[in-house]
């Protein structure tokens, strides 16, 4: 059952399962055939997000805020294993693949090694000081696998357009301050920022994370660009391989949504 909604941005949301049903995907190497089973239905996810309904601005942030801080958190160790299962290759199941490189890699080549694959913290952990800590450090809704090489590349840079071809990631960018994704999850990457963004705002013993229009921020709890990333939301809609991963998330890790994935109308509604 797909999930129909009034605005173009509408998406059916992929559920969890790892069985093979056709889905359209369009992430680099991601297949045609994306593994969940039927959609969630829309009474489920309209519920979800009843108190959103409606507001705009401060108020919906708040909103969303207030829906998805209730979670079950994951150890760092554990997000290992889960990345294995939220990124999971839908064309060879024993393989994931690296966000910005677009690789299909084997799921057990995962490790500190120049060749191996590890855990990319999309908002870089420096930014707000949060380390590997249960929490922001651990959440899986910004944590992909890469390259190990690409990983340190990027390193702790904001997001923004330009820079040099970065080797082992075709289609991406960096240069002394900024990183760019390639094109195919360059909207991923926005949600991604814009849902920590939401999630941790000084609760939970954790600094107040903020996107803003810099870069160079440093340790300050705030990345940017956000004129960049409301770019990206709208180049780069939610795909079938997203909708999936947020869903997996939801069911079997943290049970908990990235919204701007199920409602990508509402980054313009907030900022």
């Amino acid at each position: 059952m797909r999930i129909s909604r009034t605005t173009p941005w509408a998406a059916a949301v992929a559920a969890a399962a790892l069985f093979l049903v056709p889905a359209t995907a369009s992430a680099g190497q991601r297949s045609s055939t994306v593994p969940h089973t039927a959609a969630a239905p829309a009474a489920s996810v309209d519920d979800y997000y009843a108190a959103a309904q409606g507001k705009t601005g401060a108020a919906l942030k708040t909103a969303l805020h207030n829906i998805i801080k209730t979670q079950s958190k994951v150890s760092y160790d554990g997000v290992w294993n889960a990345l294995k299962v939220t990124d999971q290759d839908p064309a060879n199941p024993n393989n994931v693949i690296l966000v910005y490189s677009g690789r299909s890699q084997s799921k057990s080549s995962n490790g500190g090694g120049v060749n191996d694959w590890n855990r990319e913290h999309v908002w870089a952990k420096s930014h707000g000081d949060f380390g590997t800590a249960t929490g922001p450090g651990t959440d899986l809704h910004h944590l992909r696998p890469e390259d190990v090489t690409v990983n340190s590349t990027r390193g702790n840079k904001d997001f923004d357009k330009g820079g040099s071809p970065v080797a082992e990631a075709p289609g991406s960018f960096t240069d002394a301050d900024s990183f760019e994704p390639r094109d195919a999850v360059k909207g991923d990457v926005a949600r991604m920022l814009l849902y920590m963004a939401v999630r941790y705002d000084g609760g939970d013993g954790f600094a107040d994370l903020e996107v803003n229009d810099k870069v160079n921020n440093g340790s300050a709890p705030a990345i940017g660009r956000i004129s960049v990333l409301k770019q990206w939301n709208q180049q780069d809609p939610p795909d079938a391989f997203e909708q999936r991963r947020n869903q997996v998330i939801f069911d079997t890790y943290q049970h908990n949504r990235n919204p701007f994935i199920d409602h990508p109308e509402w980054v313009n509604s907030i900022w």
